[in-house]
């Protein structure tokens, strides 16, 4: 279980978060919402301590994430980043299995290639995928690979950054079926940051909205449609009346 109390970071003058309280639960999935520059990245970031809370706690299965050992704590995430992130020098198995032949349990380079071609697999990339360089490759199937590399270790907790940003509705549908079947399995908790209402849907257990630097409204996706909270109804209908201003 993922919780956050009272969790506020600012930047100069720019309060982006004023006093966040979450909980996500162990084998679920939350999705948070929100528009550009609330501060969703930030969030995540604060969560694996890439940046640093100016006040309140994180906890993870009860444990302050600032004083847990950073190598154990890393090793039990996945991340599907925003643009895919591939290191362009590497062939797909490499960069699939880069965190499986690096660190204390590093695996032999043959055993973390078929690894790597069995989870190229489970995201419907074929064997052949593997030796091609990331630049050979569409932005759907590196958005493919970047998914099998977030499961390639077997992660507890996996973290997805605009899971179909770039991608066309078809393929956006395509990866959000398989984020939720790949999630189902793993039993893993997730934890989605998005601004695209179909992804919404398509994932989450759990939705949150992130507005003026605190969680205005969260509860089961089956009931967000009915919340009467004005800030969610306008964003997730995409209403350009309404208390969230609109930036020009």
């Amino acid at each position: 279980m993922i919780e956050l109390s009272q969790v506020q970071k600012r930047f100069g003058e720019n309060r982006v978060l004023q006093g966040v309280n979450l909980t996500i639960g162990s084998g679920t999935s939350m999705v948070i919402i929100g528009g550009s520059g609330t501060g969703k990245s930030v969030l995540l970031k604060c969560i694996l301590g890439l940046v640093h809370p100016d006040s309140g706690t994180i906890t993870l299965d009860g444990q302050d994430v600032t004083k847990a050992d950073r190598d154990a704590f890393l090793a039990r995430f996945g991340m599907l980043f925003q643009g895919g992130a591939l290191f362009d020098s590497l062939r797909v198995w490499e960069n699939v299995a880069f965190r499986l032949v690096r660190g204390a349990n590093a695996l032999p380079k043959a055993q973390a290639r078929e690894i790597a071609i069995e989870k190229l697999r489970r995201v419907g990339l074929k064997p052949a995928t593997a030796d091609l360089f990331p630049a050979e490759l569409s932005g759907g199937m590196q958005k493919r690979v970047g998914l099998a590399r977030a499961i390639a270790a077997e992660p507890e907790i996996i973290f997805f950054d605009e899971p179909t940003t770039g991608l066309d509705p078809i393929m956006a549908g395509v990866i959000n079926d398989l984020i939720r079947e790949i999630v189902t399995e793993m039993g893993a908790t997730a934890m989605t940051i998005t601004h695209d209402m179909s992804s919404v849907r398509a994932i989450a257990d759990n939705v949150a909205m992130l507005h003026g630097g605190v969680i205005r409204w969260t509860g089961p996706v089956s009931e967000l449609d009915a919340t009467p909270d004005p800030y969610v109804q306008q964003f997730i209908h995409g209403r350009a009346e309404g208390p969230i201003e609109s930036v020009r």
